[in-house]
Parts: structure tokens; C-alpha cells; sequence
């Protein structure tokens, strides 16, 4: 099974303008993300996916292999279904390129759902890790996601899900990770498949998948590492860097 690693990395930015490049304790935010995911050693290849000259140039310096995409797409899944379409893979992990301190253990276990998958129901796996802080249930730039027994997504949302009428001390919210597993035919097939009214009203890509009555596996880690989409993330993670150095 080959199993390679694409980071999606679009100059454009809405939060933080051209955050990708933007300086993390002495090297750019991408070059971070690249060198964490290889590090791991898990994945045959690890490849960048950009629409930008600039990037290219920082992540090749460093050894990395791009490739180029077109910049008119919805999100970054379809990004790489693009350049999926262009390479040898059974497995493609979708690590966003502003996530430096994506994790060894996180990115095995998704993995491990692929490769204990027998029977190949499972079409995409993802992340999710327990909500902690009230003020990350109720920010709607946190996305929530609720699964059934297995495990399996059941839907995603930028609002508080389940409501918990019962007052139950058991119930957990989980926040998404946007850290993704496919298969690279259910990734090539992603960008096939129309963006249908949930997915629009939400802006949560995951979605489109459960629109289409696909199997998205969630995978539950501890691991709750720092994204990059604000000025205030940029300087918690500069700390973070600091006090592990």
C-alpha cells in the first residue's frame, strides 16, 4: 500500500494575509508543516500542492516536491484531487499547510483505519479531539462533528452539536480536525461530486462527503495542535516553538 502525504498550500489567505510564508520562529509557516509531516517518516512521498511561485521556492530550498494546481478551487480537497490525479497512490493523508505541529501518533492512526480496512467500506478517515474550553464550543470558526457507535461522522457544524437537553455528565463534543485520509479514487471522485446545500450553508467541506452517503471514518486523538489563521495563533505557536527549543 503507498501511502503519501499532500499539503495544500494556497498563497491567498482570508484571516492572515499570505500566512503560508509568513516567519515561524525563523523559517516560513509551510516549511514547518512540510518538515513535521516528514519527519514522521510514514509516507512514501510528501508533496506540497500550490497554486504560487513563492511557495514553490521556499519548499523546494528545503527539498520538497511540489506540485502546481489551478488557483479556482473551493477548498482544499479539491486542490489535491487535482494533483492526486497526477501520481501513484493508494492512501493520499491531506495535512493543512498551516498545522506545524501535526503529530506522529495522529497521522498513524489514520493510517491504521486503511490498512485494517479489510473490506474497504471506509472511503475517508479524519480527526477529531475533545472540546474542552467553552469558548471553543460556542467559536464558529471551531467546526464540531457528532458519529454514530462506530465511530462513523454523522454531520459537522459551526454551532454547539448535540444539544445536551438532557444535561448529560457523559456526552463529549468533539472539534474537527482538517486533517483527512483518503482513498485516492473517493478523493479524485470528491471533486466530481456537486457541493450540496448543507455543505454551502456550513462552508465545511467534510460535509459534501455525508451529502453523498459516503463512510468518513472519525479518528479520536488528544492531540490538539496549533492552525495558523490568525495573528494570534501565528504568536502562541512562535511561544510554543520556544519553549520546546
Amino acid at each position: 500500500m503507498k501511502i503519501v502525504a499532500m499539503l495544500p498550500a494556497r498563497l491567498a489567505s482570508t484571516r492572515l494575509s499570505e500566512k503560508l510564508i509568513r516567519d515561524l520562529a525563523g523559517l516560513p509557516v509551510i516549511v514547518r508543516t512540510y518538515e513535521a509531516v516528514k519527519q514522521t517518516g510514514l509516507f512514501s512521498a510528501v508533496y506540497v500542492v500550490t497554486d504560487s511561485k513563492k511557495i514553490e521556492t521556499l519548499v523546494r530550498s528545503r527539498g520538497a516536491e511540489v506540485l502546481f494546481s489551478t488557483t479556482d478551487h473551493a477548498t482544499g480537497s479539491d486542490r489535491l484531487a487535482e494533483a492526486a490525479s497526477k501520481i501513484e497512490a493508494d492512501i493520499v493523508i491531506n495535512v493543512q499547510g498551516d498545522e506545524p505541529f501535526i503529530d506522529k501518533q495522529s497521522l498513524k492512526q489514520l493510517i491504521d483505519v486503511f490498512t485494517t480496512d479489510i473490506d474497504e467500506q471506509i472511503d475517508v478517515a479524519s480527526l477529531m479531539t475533545p472540546i474542552i474550553h467553552t469558548k471553543d464550543a460556542e467559536n464558529t470558526n471551531v467546526v464540531k462533528v457528532i458519529t454514530d457507535l462506530k465511530g462513523r461522522a454523522l454531520y459537522f457544524s459551526r454551532t454547539l452539536i448535540p444539544f445536551n437537553r438532557s444535561l448529560s455528565n457523559d456526552l463529549k463534543i468533539y472539534k474537527h480536525k482538517g486533517v483527512y485520509a483518503f482513498r485516492k479514487k473517493a478523493l479524485i471522485d470528491f471533486a466530481k461530486l456537486h457541493m450540496g446545500p448543507l455543505e454551502k450553508a456550513e462552508s465545511i467541506e467534510a460535509i459534501r462527503f455525508l451529502e453523498h452517503g459516503r463512510v468518513l471514518q472519525m479518528v479520536e486523538t488528544p492531540y490538539d495542535s496549533i492552525g495558523i489563521d490568525t495573528i494570534e495563533d501565528l504568536d502562541r505557536a512562535e511561544q510554543l516553538l520556544k519553549t520546546r527549543s
